[in-house]
């Protein structure tokens, strides 16, 4: 299967040469005849199709050698599931994208995969940009899959060695204890990496476009009309992706918290944040003709960010829970690619200053306190920040005297920086489509914002009566006990700043709530019949509104969260406490087991959980040790209401055998998780308001592109 599985990779990777070859051709002859040669377009669009095809034979034969346990490949032997429970079809398909070749193998497939939709899609379009965008992700897909071929230990088809084996064909010499980190088997882990390369490999057709654009010299909307729907669709899967790691995190990793900084983290949110700037910089092309520089630009940075996200997490840079296996040659492709779209960037910003020069940022008579201000103040800030992000990211790895170089930036410091920003972002959010485009009216913004605000301080007035009930009360516990949590509370700064910038986020983020319910109405009326704007007064009402509520979460669930660790008796000659206390909840021993499996040994604490003295459910948190790589997994168990969870974890026993327990109340989390599922569902709602329209199949092609597109813009759109 080895050989097999490489010779349908090297025809994959002669077919994207080829079909790179003929596109760029196409485009060049278009470009200089206005006349795009059929031929040579028509070859190119098979080639991709062709590459397409062989990397989807590739991908089925590495699923079918995991599932069926073929040993003669290393890549399966490393990546194998031994699971037996009833997701183990999943972890065995987790197996093609859970190390470095494998993933490198998925990604090109990903990108082949855009390739081909678009090479049908727009098969009888005949313009030049189209054949100019594919040659260039040709081009991508061909270094990717050189890498595969050319460069040892990055093949995910090298037959495995024969001193692995013993005399009876059993693996031996310690291949025998490889296989899937067990930390991975869980459902969100095997569905965060395909999700977030989704996004990945569709952030590669935006800079095509871009990049075609620009060596066309073309400043027309159709490149915009073209990446679109992808961009915007590649943006929701890595929204989907960074939402499903933040829950692998909460309930695997065992620490309570869902989102803390790690450099892999990060990476992840460079993309995203790029690409949030990105989608509003097409908003204004295609509806204002502005922002055309920034647009190309943003396409850029946006794929630069994509590579700068996979370098972090695979040169062994920076130390991450979550880091791939790095080898100088993928890291070298990964810088090239770097290096390629910062180049384009800066070629958009000055090489094409002129042809993009009309509109390039905000309308000429535009005032300060304007929509296009708006936009431009937050695209700026998302682009600057994901370079800050980066650049702290990586501080670790730095070279003297560069700031901050050689330190492990901290995650209260990343939490200073990041809160206050986020407040003013979801300000803007809430106040944008409050604004006229060009200049405000104070007359028509205070009649538009009337209702909602009266609406709005209500829900003010109730989520301040919580903070001072509720979280207050806890924070000033936390100070009280001491320790480190207390300290990582009094390093993120003084008391009266750190509750003033709670209480202002409570504030906005009613605001924002109560501003996406006015929205909605007027979008409503303003539908009327029309099925498709219903669909997006619907989809952005909810994709706004999940701001809000994720903002009124993250508050509650990063600023406030109470932490007690300690042990619980194992017997009554124990020094340990009898009972596990923390805020008014009392935890007790019920009963514990250890359950043997082919796969590992579980060990559980049964625990009595007791609020006020009345007794509220039990928790079953575990410890799971995977028998054939030993690596142990906190499965921790949660018990949820309206406005906290209880989260405890089982951690083991101390020499004396008493039961080690880490135990945190996180305040209105549920609304973290809420405003994630309704962005997501807000966002896919609003992109199905598509508009039927007549005309040439072409035509109708681009309008869907754009309707689709305008849609989800509806649901990002501040």
């Amino acid at each position: 299967m080895a050989t097999i599985g490489l010779f349908i990779l090297f025809i994959g990777f002669v077919a994207t040469i080829a079909g790179a070859v003929l596109l760029a051709a196409s485009a060049w002859r278009a470009h200089k005849t206005h006349y795009v040669p059929e031929t040579l377009s028509w070859a190119g669009r098979m080639c991709a199709i062709l590459a397409f095809a062989a990397l989807t034979i590739c991908c089925g034969i590495l699923v079918f050698c995991l599932a069926t346990g073929d040993t003669s490949i290393k890549y399966v032997v490393q990546y194998r599931s031994d699971s037996s429970d009833a997701l183990a079809w999943l972890y065995t398909l987790s197996g093609l994208w859970a190390g470095r070749q494998g993933s490198l193998l998925f990604w090109a497939w990903l990108i082949s995969a855009y390739d081909c939709y678009l090479a049908v899609r727009y098969r009888d379009a005949n313009q030049a940009v189209d054949d100019c965008a594919l040659a260039v992700t040709q081009v991508v897909v061909a270094a990717f899959l050189g890498v595969l071929l050319f460069s040892d230990g990055n093949t995910p088809f090298e037959a495995m060695a024969a001193s692995y084996f013993d005399s009876n064909g059993q693996l031996a010499n310690g291949a025998e204890l490889w296989g899937m980190n067990a930390l991975l088997e869980h459902w969100a882990m095997a569905v965060h990496p395909p999700t977030l390369f989704i996004g990945y490999a569709g952030m590669t057709i935006p800079f095509a476009y871009a990049l075609a654009t620009m060596l066309l010299g073309d400043d027309s909307d159709l490149w915009v009309r073209r990446a679109n729907g992808i961009t915007a669709f590649a943006w929701l899967f890595l929204g989907i992706g960074i939402g499903l790691g933040a829950v692998w995190a909460y309930t695997v990793l065992g620490w309570g918290g869902y989102w803390g900084w790690d450099p892999v983290e990060n990476a992840s949110l460079l993309s995203w944040l790029a690409a949030v700037a990105l989608m509003h910089s097409f908003t204004l092309y295609r509806q204002r003709s502005t922002f055309k520089r920034w647009s190309v630009v943003c396409a850029c940075i946006t794929f630069a960010f994509v590579i700068v996200g996979t370098f972090i997490s695979r040169s062994g840079l920076v130390q991450s829970v979550h880091a791939f296996d790095g080898d100088p040659v993928s890291l070298g492709l990964f810088g090239v690619l770097i290096a390629v779209g910062f180049a384009s960037a800066v070629f958009g910003a000055v090489g094409r200053r002129s042809s993009f020069a009309a509109g390039d940022a905000v309308e000429d008579d535009s005032s300060l306190v304007s929509r296009s201000m708006a936009y431009y103040l937050l695209n700026v800030l998302m682009i600057v920040g994901a370079f800050l992000l980066c650049y702290l990211t990586v501080a670790s790895a730095l070279p003297q005297p560069l700031p901050f170089a050689g330190q492990s930036i901290s995650g209260e410091m990343y939490n200073a920086i990041v809160r206050p920003v986020s407040i003013l972002l979801m300000l803007i959010v809430a106040v944008c489509p409050l604004l006229g485009w060009s200049r405000t009216d104070p007359a028509v913004f205070a009649k538009k914002a009337r209702v909602p605000g009266v609406c709005a301080l209500v829900l003010a007035v109730a989520l301040l009566a919580y903070w001072a009930i509720a979280l207050l009360p806890a924070y000033d516990a936390m100070i009280a006990a001491g320790g480190t949590s207390a300290e990582s509370l009094q390093a993120m700064g003084p008391a009266g700043y750190y509750h003033a910038l709670s209480v202002i986020g409570l504030v906005v983020a009613a605001v924002l709530v109560f501003n996406s319910l006015f929205m909605l109405a007027k979008l409503m009326r303003k539908a009327g019949g029309d099925i498709r704007r219903r669909f997006t007064a619907i989809g952005g009402f909810l994709a706004h509104l999940s701001l809000g509520v994720m903002l009124v979460g993250l508050i509650g669930s990063s600023m406030y969260v109470t932490e007690q660790t300690g042990y619980l008796a194992a017997s009554d000659g124990s020094d340990a406490a009898k009972a596990f206390q923390v805020q008014d909840y009392e935890l007790t021993y019920a009963d514990d087991s250890i359950v043997e499996t082919d796969d590992g040994i579980t060990y559980t604490l049964v625990l009595d959980v007791a609020r006020g003295g009345q007794k509220v459910g039990q928790v079953a948190p575990s410890v799971y040790v995977d028998k054939s790589t030993l690596q142990q997994r906190l499965d921790a168990q949660v018990l949820t209401t309206p406005d906290h969870d209880l989260f405890v974890v089982y951690r083991g026993v101390n020499v004396n055998g008493d039961y080690s327990l880490d135990v945190r109340v996180n305040p209105l989390i549920l609304c973290v998780w809420a405003g994630f599922v309704l962005l997501v569902l807000g966002t896919a709602i609003a992109a199905c308001g598509k508009r039927s329209s007549r005309g040439s199949r072409v035509g109708k092609r681009d309008a869907d592109d754009a309707d689709a597109a305008e849609a989800v813009e509806d649901g990002v759109e501040a």
